[in-house]
């Protein structure tokens, strides 16, 4: 019998971190062949042309002019209060719903899926996510006791599938009389599927059917993560507005994130906020989220909450900041188009598109084609069902070339 010194529930597989991992590999094959001669579609993160990460200037001249005690102190558990008020304008601007609503610091958006899963479920609980979705979902949720169950995100229209959803929600809810669903919208990581207003009508109708049952607790994690980066304008916002009046025993937690819409990638701010018809919910979201900030991380990065306040408080430094997202949403979008075009012209199936930071092929033998396409200097993340492209880590020259590359290696492995 294996000799452990941790506890049983904390023995997990000695692996590291898959994605993490073909990063490495995309960059020594880049220091072997050159930037030119390699597609690097690994990490979720903005980059230029030439391969380098992009860091706002309007975020990083503002964090570069905080006084060291800014940096250097604590935050309050909850988050600075000032922050908790910005961040709230950040992620709903005009589209703020007509309900109680109280956010709480959290370290970017993870932070706030960890609070909904473990706030909101008991143990041996399912919580409900697509069968295309980031896989922290389950990191996060076997960490805690908890299992997944997916609904099968499209149908055979390649929209949004409602009947999966309603059959597999209705399923958890009768038998645990409470459910955390995620939804990861939009620009949904890895497919770049964003609800529309409509599917959204669907969705909380179906909600608010089964909320009829007073014993039924239904609460949705909506993980806003790629938000910033999402649509014209502040148009893939508008749902928000859908949240107002709902029945008290509905709550909404949006997980807001600076990762992606301030390149803050590394220093780990975001928030969780609690949307209820019930005053009483969201103070009692409020002090059970700040409860487990203490007990988890004690406090969030004061510098990074201290930028997002300054900024919003700034008329020139918000449209500075502004105008450098919106002119890398248009960069984004260009090569999202570029990668779309090429997959139809070389007739490679990919799974719909509409915002955001990636593209997803499905696929049977996804590891293999990852392998083989290592081999072509091209780097792509293997998922249980396809691959990811990271169009925003690709220029659109190469988002051109690449789905042929790709169409080729997976008719070879036919």
């Amino acid at each position: 019998m294996a000799f452990n010194m941790v506890a049983s529930h904390a023995k997990w597989p000695q692996k590291n971190d898959a994605i993490f991992g073909l990063a490495a590999k995309a960059k020594d094959a880049i220091d072997k062949y050159g930037k030119d001669k390699v597609i690097n579609s690994t990490l979720g993160t903005l980059v230029d042309d030439d391969g380098n990460i992009i860091c706002l200037d309007s975020v990083y001249t503002e964090l570069k002019s905080l006084p060291n005690a800014d940096i250097a102190a604590y935050a309050q558990v909850a988050g600075q209060a000032d922050f908790l008020e910005a961040v709230q304008d950040a992620c709903f601007r005009e589209y703020r719903p007509k309900a109680y609503i109280k956010a709480v610091a959290t370290p970017g958006g993870t932070g706030a899926v960890r609070h909904a899963i473990w706030n909101y479920t008991n143990p041996g609980d399912s919580i409900l996510v697509c069968d295309w979705f980031w896989a922290p979902y389950v990191t996060i949720s076997e960490e805690f006791g908890r299992t997944v169950t997916n609904y099968e995100f499209f149908n055979e229209k390649g929209e949004f599938n409602i009947s999966s959803f309603k059959e597999n929600f209705e399923n958890l809810l009768k038998k645990q009389k409470r459910l955390v669903t995620v939804l990861n919208t939009p620009a949904n990581n890895p497919t770049g599927y964003s609800l529309s207003d409509e599917e959204w009508d669907e969705v909380l109708d179906i909600a608010r059917e089964n909320a009829k049952d007073s014993e039924n607790r239904i609460i949705f994690l909506v993980d806003a993560a790629y938000i910033d980066y999402a649509g014209i304008g502040s148009e893939r916002r508008k749902f928000f507005t859908k949240f107002s009046d709902l029945p008290e025993n509905i709550f909404v937690i949006i997980a807001y994130s600076m990762s992606k819409g301030y390149t803050m990638y590394g220093l780990r701010s975001g928030a969780a906020i609690g949307i209820s018809s019930k005053e009483e919910l969201v103070n009692e979201f409020y002090y059970t989220c700040m409860h487990a900030n203490r007990a988890n991380w004690s406090n969030g990065t004061r510098g990074a909450m201290s930028v997002m306040t300054n900024i919003a408080k700034d008329t020139a430094k918000k449209k500075a900041f502004e105008d450098e997202v919106n002119k890398y949403k248009v960069m984004l979008r260009k090569r999202a188009d570029a990668f779309v075009e090429e997959a139809k012209k070389c007739g490679l199936e990919i799974l719909p598109y509409r915002d955001g930071f990636f593209v997803s092929i499905p696929c049977d033998n996804a590891k293999a084609a990852s392998d083989e396409l290592i081999k072509e200097n091209l780097f792509v993340v293997a998922l249980k069902k396809g691959l990811r492209f990271a169009v925003c880590a690709v220029s659109e020259d190469k988002c051109r070339i690449a789905p042929a590359k790709i169409k080729k290696v997976l008719d070879d492995l036919k």
